[in-house]
């Protein structure tokens, strides 16, 4: 065994989740490697060139709010940028960027190299060394032995990863790139336990076989606003993305070929996204459909590639031709890469703390799809939270812990921890209770104080964040306090179809009402401070749901009793009189860090929660609160 450098932190895997990771203990000062299957596909857009969409708008947002570097790296390589939802609440309003591949990760490959206290090395791992429960460092395939005090495992898809076409299967992390076969076995020797998930990728077509006059041309917004609160402005080109359809025609050759198709032969055992499915899926499940939309979306600025979002699918070659030809606009089309089904293994995510470290191994941290997640914004948010975590574990200093009612990354990590997962978890907002108070508008106000105290937000963009709340504040009390006459304001009400006053009225009650934007309180009563962009949107929110976002505060507030409520380590539940073996088996499988953590473990009744407290408080836990 030859023994090379010693480190800090080892992070496993160079996808989205395995950049956050080594950039965050990199940047808050710990000797830092970065281990890489191949350099050449560090930050790999693995399957849709995009960041962003719904819910996962809101994590790229909290990403960078946090200190992260997704945002920035989006914000350079973006070539389509839309707000979806905009007919709904913002509460649901997301960012989504139609990126360029190469672009993405080659902006992600120089800012990693660039970066200081940060080793990128070309290395398969094969095994996590521990010695007495606590990790050690990494053995390469090359049995080179690396040391460091923590180690983070991002590996993606790659443990054990096996590419389906068809009936034809092989070993592979991704399509022309080696499995981790042997780093999965060392997971599995050091206790964890592991399943078996599945996910899929489309074709990719020639877009000079394209007809483009058969299909429906989408433009993004303009301008197009970043994902970055540090990015002024986009400066490359903006291209469209093209929509059209499956049809009935479509659906018979896929129904014709099911015999051959590895999802419905048996020859794939892991559980797919249930809201991503492949298109065989989709045809089956929803039968009653006539058709199924299909998005042609650019890879890039310099290449013809173009990505037929909605048809993932692991049919034979054959099959995927004849699936694309009989589709409006693509009947002469060429495909420059099949898709294709890719099983592996993950972790369930009930053996990690929130902080994602592992209850086995001191030290072992655990992001990105090895958890159980689908996406390339879940796991970068677990990897920044891991990095982070890692570092102040290291470091001797308070861990990174959001909960759910400040940050989605909150909702996601306690979801992961508390519920577990079967299938490849996806956010949406619909996952998160308080969602009018974690809008993506303001992802800055609630959480880059926390990024600047954990030191990985600079002076730079604090002092820039500071400016906007000061603001914010100043034109939210100026809007409460400033007054207009009856004769200035009734021609504008009138105008624009809402009832007029007779009495002075304050500019805050005006913009309650649902007829009157923030521009329309501008042309009656300009503000004074600079309130442009993305602060004239927050201003009219904060005012117009006012007494939601003040319910929703109050919610928070009755619960921080449970929220605050710690539940002792290895807490004898198998002696509290009236609970069921199955609620003790799973309180002791989760081993849950409050009372309201414990409330949300599925299978947890009411009446066992009374009890646990009961339990408590006659051991007088429920006099001891912490804040985490």
């Amino acid at each position: 065994m030859y023994k090379d450098s010693e480190f800090d932190v080892i992070v496993i895997g160079a996808g989205h989740a395995g950049c956050e990771a080594a950039l965050a203990t990199a940047r808050l000062g710990l000797q830092t490697c970065l281990f890489a299957i191949n350099l050449d596909t560090i930050a790999q857009m693995s399957c849709n060139p995009a960041i962003g969409g719904l819910a996962k708008g809101h994590l790229v947002r909290e990403i960078d709010a946090l200190g992260g570097e997704m945002a920035r790296v989006a914000d350079r390589a973006g070539i389509q940028f839309r707000i979806l939802n905009r007919s709904k609440g913002p509460a649901v309003w997301s960012l989504r960027a139609q990126a360029d591949r190469l672009l993405y990760k080659l902006a992600m490959r120089e800012v990693l190299e660039e970066q200081e206290n940060l080793v990128i090395k070309q290395a398969l791992v094969d095994e996590v060394v521990v010695k007495d429960s606590k990790v050690q460092g990494v053995m390469t395939s090359l049995g080179v032995f690396y040391r460091a005090r923590a180690v983070i495992v991002t590996t993606g898809t790659f443990l054990r990863g096996l590419i389906h076409i068809g009936l034809e299967s092989f070993p592979a992390g991704r399509a022309g790139e080696f499995p981790a076969v042997n780093l999965s076995d060392s997971l599995k020797r050091l206790g964890l336990k592991m399943g078996r998930l599945k996910t899929g990728t489309p074709p990719r077509i020639d877009s000079k076989t394209i007809d483009f006059s058969r299909t429906a041309e989408q433009w993004g917004d303009d301008p197009p606003q970043p994902f970055s609160y540090s990015t002024e402005s986009i400066t490359n080109p903006q291209l469209p993305c093209y929509i059209t359809y499956t049809n009935e025609r479509t659906h018979r050759i896929i129904l014709d070929n099911l015999d051959r198709s590895p999802l419905y032969s048996g020859r794939i055992k892991g559980i797919g996204p249930r809201y991503c499915p492949s298109i065989e899926d989709k045809v089956v499940r929803f039968s009653e459909r006539p058709r199924h939309q299909v998005f042609l979306e650019p890879e890039g600025l310099q290449t013809k590639e173009f990505y037929a979002n909605g048809i993932s699918t692991s049919l034979p070659y054959d099959v995927q031709v004849r699936l694309v030809r009989s589709i409006p606009g693509l009947e002469e089309a060429e495909i420059m890469r099949p898709g294709y089904a890719i099983e592996y293994d993950f972790v369930y995510p009930t053996q990690l703390r929130h902080t994602l470290e592992t209850k086995l191994v001191e030290g072992l941290f655990l992001a990105g799809q090895i958890n159980g997640t689908s996406g390339y914004e879940e796991a970068a948010a677990q990897g920044l939270v891991a990095g982070v975590n890692a570092a102040m574990k290291l470091l001797g200093r308070e861990p990174l812990i959001l909960r759910r009612h400040e940050a989605y990354i909150g909702v996601l990590i306690d979801d992961l921890v508390t519920k577990g997962t079967t299938e490849p978890y996806r956010m949406f907002t619909s996952r998160a209770e308080y969602r009018l108070l974690l809008r993506h508008d303001n992802a800055d106000m609630r959480l880059r104080e926390r990024g600047y105290r954990i030191g990985l937000v600079s002076e730079e963009q604090y002092r820039a964040f500071r400016k906007k709340k000061e603001t914010l504040e100043l034109e939210l009390r100026r809007l409460e306090k400033e007054t207009v006459a009856p004769e200035k304001v009734n021609p504008v009400l009138e105008s624009s179809n809402t009832t007029t006053v007779k009495e002075h009225i304050s500019l805050v009650q005006l913009l309650r009402r649902p007829e009157i934007s923030y521009d329309v309180i501008k042309s009656i009563s300009p503000s004074p401070y600079a309130v442009e962009g993305e602060l004239e949107k927050l201003v009219e929110i904060e005012v117009k749901y006012s007494g939601y976002i003040r319910r929703q505060i109050d919610l928070i507030e009755k619960m921080k009793r449970f929220e605050n409520t710690r539940i002792p380590e290895n807490f004898p539940y198998e002696r509290i009189a009236g609970l069921s073996r199955e609620v003790v088996s799973k309180l002791r499988e989760v081993n849950p860090v409050t009372i309201a953590q414990a409330s949300r473990i599925p299978g947890v009744t009411p009446a066992a929660i009374t009890a646990l407290m009961i339990a408590l408080k006659k051991k007088k836990y429920l006099e001891r609160e912490y804040t985490v």
